[in-house]
């Protein structure tokens, strides 16, 4: 899952062009970036309908009511605000909510969440997964936050169902940066979760 947090909204168009180009599926687009939700129609007509996308950085029951309105696919909050899972459940739209304690992460998967994110996952690295799948197996788990490239596989192994990579997958490329690399790490990324599906 991509994390795309830019100066502006229009500065998505480009960088969701080589990512998708790339084999990346799944595309987050935070609430922190002004004009979000007035671009996002103009996102699904670029990209295919193959590749979901979805609202992050969600904090209050507004917000999420607006980004389902604009057609998110999904949501992705910073917390477990369960209000915001119970109405995405009720919409019948997949929610990730954010959490770090167990308290907090099978409050979101009990509360009807799609898989719960593990924010900020650097903080407490992969082997954090290891020991929260002992008492909870059948959680649905992604990591997110300060998740480096060779992170991926480590947390894939861990049981993670999928990995959010924002600023090591996305670089400088809102600013400037060579799109030529972006392609490159967007297909380096893609390669990690394939080879490791492929080997599973």
């Amino acid at each position: 899952m991509a994390v795309l947090r830019a100066r502006q909204a229009h500065d998505y168009d480009p960088v969701v062009k080589i990512l998708v180009d790339a084999g990346i599926r799944s595309l987050e687009f935070t609430l922190s970036t002004p004009g979000t939700l007035e671009h996002f129609s103009a996102l699904r007509q670029i990209v295919p309908t193959t590749v979901d996308l979805g609202v992050g950085t969600v904090t209050d029951l507004e917000q999420a009511e607006f980004a389902l309105d604009a057609g998110a696919e999904f949501l992705v909050t910073p917390t477990t605000n369960l209000e915001i899972v119970a109405l995405a459940f009720r919409r019948g739209v997949p929610i990730y909510p954010g959490g770090l304690t167990p308290t907090e992460l099978h409050a979101g998967w009990t509360a009807g969440a799609t898989a719960v994110k593990i924010f900020p996952a650097s903080t407490v690295g992969v082997t954090y997964l290891s020991q929260f799948r002992g008492p909870f197996p059948d959680i649905q788990v992604i990591p997110s936050g300060g998740v480096e490239m060779a992170d991926v596989e480590p947390w894939l192994q861990a049981g993670a169902l999928a990995v959010s990579l924002g600023g090591p997958l996305i670089g400088n490329a809102f600013s400037g940066g060579s799109m030529t690399e972006l392609a490159e790490r967007a297909e380096h990324a893609v390669n990690l979760v394939s080879g490791f599906r492929s080997e599973s």
